[in-house]
């Protein structure tokens, strides 16, 4: 089975070294960097801020080792990290992935 694993980062430099550390640490295939708008609540307030959404494609056993990867590199006290499954993908992307993540 395999994932999609959705962070936020506080800038594109913390999000470069995220998804850079998670690939070269074979947890991530593939990261995916680009700009996003957030609106949010955080301790009683609305807040707005200009962050950075990473992709990481990876298999369904890493996404617990990227969470706990991701709260040592991150910025942020409570890091966004979700993940989602694959239902279906191409054969051939499917078992690059596999093959880039140990």
């Amino acid at each position: 089975m395999f994932s999609l694993v959705y962070i936020t980062a506080g800038n594109m430099e913390e999000a470069r070294e995220i998804g850079k550390k998670l690939v070269e640490e074979r947890l991530a295939a593939c990261v995916n960097l680009f700009p996003v708008s957030s609106i949010f609540r955080w301790k009683g307030n609305i807040d707005e801020a200009e962050e950075v959404a990473i992709i990481a494609k990876t298999t369904s056993v890493k996404v617990k080792d990227i969470e706990t990867r991701v709260k040592e590199l991150h910025s942020y006290d409570v890091p966004c990290v979700v993940s989602f499954n694959m239902e279906e993908g191409s054969k051939e992307y499917l078992d690059w992935i596999g093959e880039s993540v140990d």
